[in-house]
């Protein structure tokens, strides 16, 4: 068997591409495009695609987004078809990571990054910290307070800043709580309680929450959705040469120290 024929495609389409698109033949549009016609359908569909990159066995690849999430395209050489997923070769090796790294998700998470710095949010750590990580916090999230207890010797130490921007999605309270850390005289102070008393309940909720208050939060909410995020925590910090990552959800092993750095 060749190369070519050992390659593989697992297709790992999303819950909210599914409904969108198919693996199948696609109509040329109407209106002339450059691209190719399944790719210019896709457009139509209102996927954001973001430049193409060389594949294998005559594919052509393009990186693209859907709702924020980045998603990767294979073209077939005759250009009437294309299939949505993960590119891998007879190793098992993946072929998509780094094209779609280099064109969608680093610039994507670098707009991202922006965006939450200038979001409200609430500061664990000393503010000369040099390592800054962003982190969608929801006040009930059981994996957000594990991830707390788990930073603590980075924190403690001096050594990084946790920016919490705090989301109200998880249950009917959670707004609530999340508006009294934002809206707190100290809100450092709250959050610490709200975490460190999170097997009781976490922080006693306000009872005359402000507007502005509320309103904070529900534009971490919109934001959240803005960006395509599922899950809390959602995690964006600096790898070593300088890009933006992200995890969504609780980092195990290797990963937490890619986020905090080498452990003090």
């Amino acid at each position: 068997m060749t190369r070519t024929a050992r390659l593989s495609l697992i297709l790992t389409i999303t819950a909210t591409a599914i409904g969108m698109y198919a693996l199948v033949a696609w109509a040329a549009p109407e209106e002339e495009s450059d691209s190719p016609a399944p790719v210019a359908a896709m457009e139509d569909r209102g996927m954001n695609i973001l430049g193409s990159f060389d594949a294998p066995s005559g594919l052509t690849g393009y990186a693209a987004t859907v709702q924020g999430r980045p998603m990767a395209i294979y073209v077939t050489e005759d250009g009437k078809h294309a299939v949505l997923g993960t590119l891998v070769d007879e190793q098992g090796n993946n072929l998509t990571a780094d094209p779609l790294e280099r064109i969608s998700s680093g610039p994507q998470n670098k707009k991202a990054w922006d965006q939450l710095e200038d979001a409200t949010w609430v500061r664990d750590g000393d503010a000369d910290a040099p390592r800054i990580v962003y982190e969608i916090t929801d006040p009930n999230c059981p994996y957000c307070n594990e991830f707390w207890q788990t930073a603590r010797p980075w924190v403690e130490a001096g050594d990084v800043q946790i920016r919490h921007v705090m989301v109200g999605i998880l249950k009917a309270d959670s707004v609530p709580k999340a508006a009294t850390i934002v809206g707190a005289d100290d809100p450092e102070a709250a959050l610490e309680r709200q975490e460190r008393n999170y097997a009781s309940g976490g922080i006693e909720v306000t009872e005359n929450i402000s507007d502005a208050a509320r309103d904070k939060v529900q534009d971490n909410n919109a934001l959240m959705e803005a960006l395509g995020y599922f899950a809390t925590p959602t995690i964006l910090y600096r790898k070593t040469n300088g890009d933006i990552g992200l995890k969504q959800g609780m980092p195990r092993g290797d990963d937490v120290e890619k986020i905090l750095g080498p452990k003090p």
